[in-house]
This record gives structure tokens, sequence and C-alpha cells, in this order.
């Protein structure tokens, strides 16, 4: 047949072919009291070993798991038919250090894991290195853009806020020039306010370095600190 246009193959395995023994030797059937059933958990002997472990996993991830694109979210699952087996199979994939969840959906219940670095791990555990090497390289690259826009984000918001300072800075120098005259300012706020006023785009320390004596970034600050607070007061009328 075909499934969204591609080849889709089908083995058929029927009663006379030992049918019944395979399900039961799978664990797919189980047999009590002379009784056939389906199976709704793991056997013990399917899973008793590092190695069966492995194989269960990746028999499970090819039955009925799938990785969403890396692209755009990060997202391994498992779609199983019963919240025992769910639960079952959740606890051996955590067993070798990851925190699979449990969630129902419509008829099914859904074995995932959403962290990138986990969905590698369980990539390797199933052997699948083609697909983790393909996961990686995106993830690395995912990870390298948030890096950048992240700092670009942080320079751009550490920039404004450099800028508006600088803006404030000056409207309260020309507020107190206005209203009571620089001459007013003790020496060391009145050298600062000139300069302030001179270069406006200038930095913190760049400031600093321009006056006689040179002063830290943390002293200019702390005069234009004292200046606003001037230029406050002058709006409130309180000078």
């Amino acid at each position: 047949g075909s499934l969204k246009k591609n080849n889709v193959y089908v083995i058929v395995i029927s009663e006379d072919m030992g049918l019944r023994e395979l399900l039961l030797e799978t664990g797919i059937l189980k047999e009590e009291e002379g009784a056939v059933g389906l199976n709704y958990s793991i056997s013990p002997n399917l899973v008793h070993t590092d190695t069966l472990k492995k194989a269960y996993i990746k028999g499970s991830f090819l039955g009925s798991g799938s990785v969403s694109n890396p692209e755009k979210a990060y997202h391994l699952e498992f779609v199983v038919n019963s919240l025992e087996l769910a639960e079952e199979l959740k606890e051996l994939i955590n067993s070798y250090g990851l925190t699979s969840k449990v969630i129902a959906r419509k008829n099914s219940h859904i074995v995932y894991l959403k962290e990138g670095e986990q969905i590698v791990d369980i990539l390797s555990i199933i052997g699948a290195y083609n697909s983790l090497f393909e996961f990686e390289n995106v993830r690395i690259v995912k990870d390298m853009r948030n890096n950048v826009n992240r700092l670009v984000n942080c320079e751009t918001a550490n920039l404004s806020k450099t800028v508006n300072a600088a803006v404030r800075q000056v409207e309260s120098i020309k507020l107190i020039e206005k209203e009571i005259g620089l001459g007013r300012l003790s020496k060391p706020l009145r050298d600062i306010a000139e300069l302030r006023i001179e270069y406006p785009d200038e930095s913190l320390k760049e400031l600093g370095e321009m006056l006689n004596p040179p002063v830290g970034k943390s002293g200019v600050n702390h005069r234009l600190r004292k200046i606003e607070k001037i230029a406050d007061e002058l709006r409130k009328g309180g000078l």
C-alpha cells in the first residue's frame, strides 16, 4: 500500500506460521489458567538485561515513537494503548536517568520527553546515531542563535537604559541652569554638569576621565544622581 506517497510494506504472519507462539514469546499476549489474553504490561523476561532493555525501548520507538522537528520544538514520544504499559515504559526509560512523563491523548497514553539533552540520550540508547547527529547539529545552531539573540537583547536594553539616563541627566542640568543657574552648584557638581551638557553621548567612565583630577565611574554616577535630586526638588518647588 501507499501512505503519504511512501511505500508501506506489510508482513502478514498467519496462525499456521506460529502466530500464537510469537505473540506469547514477545509478551503481547499472556496465558493464564489456560486462557489467552492481551498483556498490558512489560514481561520481565523481555527486559532483564541492559541489552534487552535497550532493545525493548528501540522496538517501542520503531513501533510507536516519533520525534518532532527540533527546529520547532524538542519533543519525542511513544504512543501506548494502556496506562499500565505507559507507566512501565516510562519507568524503563527513566531507569537511564531520564525524566519522561505520561499524558493521556484521546484513546491513547503518551510517554514523552521534552528536553533536548534527554532526547539525544534516548536516541543514543536506541542506536539512532545518524538522527542523533542531525538533532545535535540543529540543537547547537538553535542554542547559539538563542544566545546571540539574548546577548543582542541584553545589549539593546543596556544601551536604552544608558541613553535614557543621559537624556534625563541633561534635562535635569538644563532645568537647574534655567531655574537657579549652575553657579549655585558646588564645584564638583558644576564641573560634571558642564561636561555632561557638552558631551551628552559619552559614558560615565569617559566623563570621569575628563575631570581634573579624574574621577571613577561610581563617583561620576554619585554626582549626577545628586544633580537629578536637586532637579527633582526644583520640579516640586522645594528649592
